[in-house]
């Protein structure tokens, strides 16, 4: 039986591919001017992190009257950031967000079927279809997706990199975030294509990634499905619990 997205987005170790996704998604000039001039990413540098946990842990495990509610929660934050709305731009997110998760899963638990390759593939089109993304858009196979993911022209300006700066060196952020950055910050050079890397000025250690990745092949897998599934199920939760409060602050 096929691999579907609700089978391996609760999975926390694709978190490990965060930071690199917001990398990829700012390698776009119009994503890194909406997120360096319109919003505050260095200040509060956890709001992205969890809007976006929320945003995929609603999508694929909440109710459809959820994922609705969610979508229109994003897609108000992004009415008064230039550009936020565009269908391509969205199209790149999401495919980034796709593409990071697939690539932790590979080195992890190894490498999905063609078929589970494609079908998950296909499912993870509600990513970007829920903020508008036309589903014509989204890549039909694999092969269309290689081709989408090679040929999309990207550039690493100022803008970016000072999102780079505030992401992997946070001055505003918690005592435990700032304790695992250097770990990050391995990690996010790793899983980054060589030329963004090389353009963001992040230095790689190549030795340390490979064992990061050995260490969690061989120890991630042993842990209980509860506790890899823990930040979902945490998001999901937090989110119909500030639903269920709304109206009675509000009334």
């Amino acid at each position: 039986m096929a691999l579907r997205i609700t089978d391996v987005s609760d999975d926390a170790i694709l978190l490990a591919g965060g930071a690199a996704a917001i990398l990829l998604h700012v390698a776009d000039p119009a994503i890194a001017r909406g997120v360096a001039h319109h919003s505050t990413f260095a200040e509060r540098p956890l709001d992205r992190l969890n809007g976006t946990l929320t945003y995929l842990a609603v999508l694929v495990y909440g109710t459809p009257d959820e994922a609705r509610a969610v979508a229109r929660t994003v897609g108000g934050a992004h009415r008064s950031v230039p550009g936020a709305t565009d269908a391509r731009l969205q199209l790149w997110v999401a495919a980034t967000l796709y593409d990071t998760a697939m690539r932790v899963r590979a080195l992890v638990w190894g490498e999905d079927t063609p078929a589970n390759a494609e079908t998950l593939l296909a499912d993870f089109a509600v990513v970007g279809t829920a903020l508008g993304v036309p589903a014509s858009e989204w890549p039909a196979s694999r092969a269309a997706f290689t081709e989408y993911w090679s040929t999309y022209g990207l550039e690493v300006g100022d803008d970016a990199r000072s999102v780079c700066q505030a992401l992997v060196h946070p001055v505003a952020a918690p005592w435990w975030m700032r304790a695992v950055m250097p770990t990050v910050r391995v990690v996010t050079a790793g899983l980054l294509p060589p030329e963004l890397r090389d353009a963001y000025g992040l230095p790689h250690d190549q030795a340390r990634f490979d064992r990061l990745v050995r260490r969690a092949r061989r120890w991630y897998p042993r842990l209980p499905r509860r506790l890899r599934s823990w930040p979902t199920r945490f998001y999901l939760r937090r989110f119909r619990a500030s639903r269920s409060a709304r109206p009675s602050r509000e009334g």
